[in-house]
């Protein structure tokens, strides 16, 4: 999808905040912005953002143009190396890596130095490599337990608080004719949600880091007991069948209609969970539980982010774009319940009113001591990420196949690294 923009064509409220001089600067020709938000919820958002930023500039046209989000993962490789646009959207930590040492994003670390982005200090290494910073910045997510209040309730279950209450729980579920978890593993990744989980609360936050590096083999006994621990549910029917078949959205209704009773998830799934029906009084959020006693808990909390392309026209347009995005004014907005429903990176912004994404701050503030990590297909290199997510998908579905799995994920460990 393209939009151009151009003054005059909505209206727009802007406020005066966001017309002071870290915005007002002239600003001409055409300002092209390729991102990849395109649920109905973000790209509404994108629009907004697009739009705004134009009427604020009447001599400039900004062009955006939204792709597809499982599509964007494998054409901006390509977007970026021919005719590039200014500005697009992406990922923090090593899934910027290689775009930064291929020269495909510039080196925004002058912008940066010169307090461009004030309120963004603290993440600042989430976008640094090499010295170098490569971009901004504009949202994180917390992911955890999204679960059928009503249903816990028909069945008398709490919120379990460590892993044998959540077999307990799961049992129950189970014996009532319903799964206890929908998931939609088509596209592999939301498998890697539930190795860093369990791995995370098997094995810790540092190990699970160190398996990222490729410092421990996938071979190792630690590793393993992650997946007896996964094979738990596997074996009992904790999953909806079939999941290998679905979209992570295709897998919702399982959840809507009460097929399935939770969800393990980041907080965007919670929007396309109110518009299919469910209340907030059906609603509610745990932290994963504890598994292994003691161990500090980690957190998936992905950043998502913007990069000015190495070979954009408009470095001028596009540099005061990101000072807009990264001002905590739009950051509290385009994160409220009514945008992203996420919280806002900028430690100036405010988080919004709203009962999920204030427990995803008090969990990442305060109960989160063991780490914070950006998630699978983002923590390990690219070529990893992608053999070692195809293996989880196996062994959702195939869990006898484990030692053939582990071996093809040690010898790719042997040749990535």
């Amino acid at each position: 999808m393209r939009s151009i923009f151009k003054t005059g064509a909505a209206a727009l409220a802007v406020t005066t905040m966001l017309a002071g001089t870290a915005f007002a600067q002239e600003l001409s020709g055409v300002l092209r912005i390729s991102s990849d938000m395109s649920n109905p919820g973000p790209r509404a958002v994108m629009e907004q953002l697009a739009a705004e930023f134009d009427e604020m500039h009447p001599n400039l046209t900004v062009d955006l143009t939204i792709v597809d989000r499982e599509a964007w993962k494998t054409q901006i490789r390509n977007a970026l190396s021919a005719d590039p646009p200014d500005v697009v959207n992406w990922y923090a930590a090593n899934r910027m890596g290689p775009f930064a040492d291929a020269g495909l994003f510039m080196d925004i670390t002058d912008w940066w130095d010169a307090g461009d982005f004030e309120g963004l200090e603290s993440v600042r290494g989430a976008l640094t490599q090499d010295g170098r910073v490569w971009g901004i910045p504009y949202t994180y997510y917390q992911w955890g337990v999204y679960y059928r209040e009503d249903i816990f309730n028909e069945l008398g279950l709490s919120e379990p608080a460590t892993w044998e209450e959540e077999l307990a729980n799961c049992q129950v579920i189970v014996d009532s004719g319903r799964a206890c978890y929908t998931i939609g593993t088509r596209f592999l990744w939301t498998a890697g949600g539930w190795f860093d989980y369990l791995n995370m609360r098997t094995n810790g936050f540092d190990f699970h880091m160190a398996l990222a590096r490729g410092e421990v083999p996938w071979t190792d006994d630690r590793v393993r007991a992650t997946f007896a621990n996964w094979r738990q549910l596997i074996d009992m029917g904790g999953f909806i069948a079939d999941h290998q078949n679905y979209s992570w959205q295709e897998a919702l209704p399982f959840m809507i209609n009460g097929e399935a009773t939770a969800y393990l998830m980041g907080n965007f799934a919670v929007d396309q969970l109110r518009n299919g029906g469910l209340t907030d009084d059906q609603l509610d959020f745990y932290q994963f539980p504890i598994i292994t006693e003691g161990l500090p808990q980690g957190e998936d909390a992905p950043t998502d982010t913007f990069h000015v392309a190495a070979g954009a026209q408009n470095v001028e347009a596009a540099r005061a774009f990101l000072q807009y995005v990264a001002s905590a004014e739009v950051q509290t907005r385009i994160n409220g319940p009514e945008g992203l429903g996420q919280l806002p990176v900028n430690a100036n912004a405010s988080v919004a009113d709203d009962e999920f994404i204030q427990q995803g701050f008090t969990m990442l503030s305060q109960n989160a001591q063991g780490g914070i990590a950006q998630f699978f297909d983002r923590d390990w290199p690219a070529e990893m990420a992608s053999i070692g997510m195809e293996g989880l998908q196996e062994f959702m579905v195939f869990p006898d196949n484990l030692d053939d799995i582990l071996d093809r994920l040690e010898a790719a460990r042997q040749r990535v690294y």
